[in-house]
Protein backbone atom coordinates (compact mmCIF):
# COMPACT_ATOMS: atom_id res chain seq x y z
CA UNK A 1 0.00 0.00 0.00
CA UNK A 2 1.27 3.32 -0.88
CA UNK A 3 0.80 4.22 3.00
CA UNK A 4 2.52 1.88 4.74
CA UNK A 5 -0.10 0.55 5.78
CA UNK A 6 -0.36 -3.81 5.83
CA UNK A 7 -3.99 -4.30 5.81
CA UNK A 8 -5.97 -3.92 2.69
CA UNK A 9 -9.66 -5.73 1.71
CA UNK A 10 -10.66 -6.70 -1.48
CA UNK A 11 -13.60 -5.03 -0.86
CA UNK A 12 -16.70 -6.35 -3.68
CA UNK A 13 -13.93 -8.58 -4.18
CA UNK A 14 -13.27 -6.54 -8.31
CA UNK A 15 -10.95 -7.52 -11.58
CA UNK A 16 -9.37 -5.05 -13.68
CA UNK A 17 -8.66 -6.39 -16.98
CA UNK A 18 -7.07 -4.44 -19.70
CA UNK A 19 -6.28 -5.43 -23.35
CA UNK A 20 -2.96 -4.37 -25.21
CA UNK A 21 -3.36 -5.47 -28.61
CA UNK A 22 -3.87 -9.46 -28.10
CA UNK A 23 -2.51 -9.48 -24.99
CA UNK A 24 -4.09 -9.28 -21.12
CA UNK A 25 -3.35 -7.88 -17.89
CA UNK A 26 -5.27 -8.40 -14.96
CA UNK A 27 -5.52 -7.23 -11.34
CA UNK A 28 -7.15 -7.85 -8.83
CA UNK A 29 -8.83 -4.72 -7.08
CA UNK A 30 -7.83 -4.29 -3.37
CA UNK A 31 -8.66 -1.56 -1.04
CA UNK A 32 -6.23 0.14 1.76
CA UNK A 33 -8.37 -0.49 5.46
CA UNK A 34 -6.11 2.37 6.46
CA UNK A 35 -6.53 5.35 3.57
CA UNK A 36 -8.83 3.96 1.80
CA UNK A 37 -6.94 3.94 -1.35
CA UNK A 38 -7.04 0.93 -4.19
CA UNK A 39 -4.42 -0.93 -5.27
CA UNK A 40 -4.01 -3.20 -7.44
CA UNK A 41 -2.69 -7.47 -7.29
CA UNK A 42 -1.40 -8.54 -10.42
CA UNK A 43 -2.77 -11.71 -11.77
CA UNK A 44 -1.75 -12.15 -15.09
CA UNK A 45 0.34 -9.69 -17.03
CA UNK A 46 0.74 -9.71 -20.97
CA UNK A 47 -0.51 -12.49 -21.20
CA UNK A 48 -2.42 -13.74 -24.81
CA UNK A 49 -5.95 -13.64 -25.18
CA UNK A 50 -6.06 -17.37 -26.77
CA UNK A 51 -4.53 -18.91 -23.57
CA UNK A 52 -6.95 -17.84 -21.37
CA UNK A 53 -9.61 -20.59 -20.82
CA UNK A 54 -13.41 -18.86 -21.86
CA UNK A 55 -14.71 -19.60 -18.44
CA UNK A 56 -11.90 -18.09 -16.75
CA UNK A 57 -11.64 -15.20 -19.45
CA UNK A 58 -15.69 -14.53 -18.36
CA UNK A 59 -15.48 -14.81 -14.44
CA UNK A 60 -12.46 -11.97 -14.72
CA UNK A 61 -15.48 -9.76 -16.10
CA UNK A 62 -18.17 -10.00 -14.19
CA UNK A 63 -16.12 -10.80 -11.39
CA UNK A 64 -16.87 -14.36 -10.17
CA UNK A 65 -16.72 -13.98 -6.62
CA UNK A 66 -15.26 -17.93 -6.57
CA UNK A 67 -12.26 -16.52 -8.75
CA UNK A 68 -11.37 -13.88 -6.57
CA UNK A 69 -11.31 -16.19 -3.67
CA UNK A 70 -9.28 -19.01 -5.87
CA UNK A 71 -7.07 -16.12 -6.65
CA UNK A 72 -6.57 -14.78 -3.00
CA UNK A 73 -5.45 -18.34 -2.12
CA UNK A 74 -3.02 -18.89 -5.02
CA UNK A 75 0.41 -18.89 -2.85
CA UNK A 76 2.37 -17.86 -6.10
CA UNK A 77 -0.40 -14.78 -6.59
CA UNK A 78 0.72 -13.78 -2.88
CA UNK A 79 4.53 -14.41 -3.15
CA UNK A 80 4.27 -12.42 -6.45
CA UNK A 81 2.56 -9.63 -4.92
CA UNK A 82 4.73 -9.76 -1.81
CA UNK A 83 1.56 -10.44 0.43
CA UNK A 84 0.26 -12.63 2.88
CA UNK A 85 -3.95 -13.05 3.93
CA UNK A 86 -4.37 -12.30 7.48
CA UNK A 87 -6.70 -14.87 9.45
CA UNK A 88 -6.77 -13.21 13.16
CA UNK A 89 -9.85 -13.90 14.35
CA UNK A 90 -10.92 -15.86 11.35
CA UNK A 91 -12.05 -19.35 13.00
CA UNK A 92 -13.54 -20.45 16.47
CA UNK A 93 -13.54 -24.11 17.38
CA UNK A 94 -17.38 -24.92 18.57
CA UNK A 95 -16.54 -27.29 21.36
CA UNK A 96 -19.84 -30.14 22.19
CA UNK A 97 -21.01 -29.98 25.97
CA UNK A 98 -19.53 -33.11 27.32
CA UNK A 99 -17.04 -32.68 29.81
CA UNK A 100 -13.65 -33.42 29.18
CA UNK A 101 -12.70 -35.00 32.43
CA UNK A 102 -14.99 -37.63 31.91
CA UNK A 103 -13.60 -41.15 31.82
CA UNK A 104 -14.40 -42.22 28.42
CA UNK A 105 -13.02 -40.05 25.13
CA UNK A 106 -14.57 -37.59 23.54
CA UNK A 107 -14.70 -37.67 19.46
CA UNK A 108 -14.89 -34.19 18.18
CA UNK A 109 -14.89 -33.05 14.47
CA UNK A 110 -13.83 -30.47 13.05
CA UNK A 111 -15.00 -28.71 9.82
CA UNK A 112 -14.14 -25.53 8.31
CA UNK A 113 -16.50 -23.38 6.25
CA UNK A 114 -13.56 -21.58 4.89
CA UNK A 115 -10.12 -22.96 3.83
CA UNK A 116 -8.67 -21.00 6.92
CA UNK A 117 -5.14 -22.64 7.38
CA UNK A 118 -4.96 -22.77 11.12
CA UNK A 119 -2.85 -25.39 13.10
CA UNK A 120 -5.03 -27.62 15.51
CA UNK A 121 -3.11 -27.70 18.64
CA UNK A 122 -3.71 -24.28 18.52
CA UNK A 123 -7.49 -24.39 17.29
CA UNK A 124 -8.31 -27.01 20.00
CA UNK A 125 -5.85 -25.27 22.64
CA UNK A 126 -7.87 -22.21 22.38
CA UNK A 127 -11.63 -24.02 21.67
CA UNK A 128 -11.10 -26.35 25.07
CA UNK A 129 -9.59 -24.42 27.17
CA UNK A 130 -5.96 -26.73 27.50
CA UNK A 131 -2.78 -25.71 27.49
CA UNK A 132 -0.74 -26.75 23.98
CA UNK A 133 1.43 -29.40 26.11
CA UNK A 134 -1.91 -31.15 27.23
CA UNK A 135 -3.46 -31.36 24.06
CA UNK A 136 -0.25 -32.94 22.52
CA UNK A 137 -0.82 -35.58 25.41
CA UNK A 138 -4.75 -35.90 25.69
CA UNK A 139 -5.72 -35.41 22.03
CA UNK A 140 -5.67 -38.25 19.54
CA UNK A 141 -5.72 -37.39 15.98
CA UNK A 142 -4.49 -38.92 12.20
CA UNK A 143 -3.41 -35.51 11.06
CA UNK A 144 -0.12 -33.71 12.28
CA UNK A 145 -1.28 -31.41 15.51
CA UNK A 146 1.53 -28.67 14.79
CA UNK A 147 1.35 -28.46 11.18
CA UNK A 148 -1.34 -25.83 10.07
CA UNK A 149 -4.36 -27.57 8.06
CA UNK A 150 -7.38 -26.36 6.01
CA UNK A 151 -9.43 -29.26 5.55
CA UNK A 152 -11.79 -30.86 8.19
CA UNK A 153 -10.12 -33.53 10.58
CA UNK A 154 -11.50 -35.69 13.83
CA UNK A 155 -9.81 -35.86 16.79
CA UNK A 156 -10.20 -37.42 20.09
CA UNK A 157 -9.69 -36.44 23.77
CA UNK A 158 -8.82 -38.53 26.34
CA UNK A 159 -9.46 -38.80 29.43
CA UNK A 160 -7.21 -36.44 31.80
CA UNK A 161 -4.84 -37.88 34.75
Amino acid sequence: MDCGSESATTGEGRFRVNANAKRLDVWLLVRCVSCDRTSKLTVHERVPVRSFDPAELHGYRVNDPELVVSRLFDPLLARRNRFTLDWEGAWRLDTPSARLDDAWPTQVEVTFEDPVPVRPDRLIAQGLGLSRNEVLRRVKCDIPLRRPTSAGFTFTVMAGD
